[in-house]
């Protein structure tokens, strides 16, 4: 997982552990919405109690927040994208030497696009940072 910082990111990722105490490395934008990810035991531990920390940070960055685990290898790709695609649904995943290919219906294939398809390209810096490997939506 080679994850590409920006000063941006470095500074959600400051305000995140300096919020929650906990440290993570992995800080992505997707759909207007800031993504953490952070050990799965310590997701209840970032939220905080009743949602406060996460509230807190929203409140001063004016954006949606999200924990969601890392993923730990290749195997944890389909719960990855559903985390944050969500509550887009999907109907398979596939994948091969280098490339994932998302399978979706077409409601759910327009809304994984978006307009002048920024969710797509989002999607796929993602997927570039965390695998490795192309990322397309059939």
């Amino acid at each position: 997982m080679a994850n590409t910082i920006s000063m941006q990111d470095m500074q959600h990722i400051n305000l995140f552990g300096n919020t929650t105490r906990i440290r993570t490395r992995y800080c992505f934008d997707y759909n207007e919405t800031i993504f953490f990810c952070v050990p799965k035991k310590l997701i209840s531990k970032a939220i905080g109690e009743g949602g406060k920390n996460i509230r807190q940070m929203s409140t001063l960055l004016r954006k949606k927040i999200k924990v969601i685990p890392i993923p730990y290898g290749i195997q944890h790709v389909k719960e990855f994208i559903r985390a944050i695609v969500s509550p887009v649904l999907f109907k398979d995943l596939e994948i091969k030497d280098n490339e994932i290919i998302l399978t979706a219906g077409n409601q759910s294939k327009a809304a994984l696009i978006g307009r002048n398809k920024r969710r797509l390209l989002e999607m796929q810096k993602i997927i570039k940072d965390f695998f490795g490997k192309e990322f397309r939506i059939i």
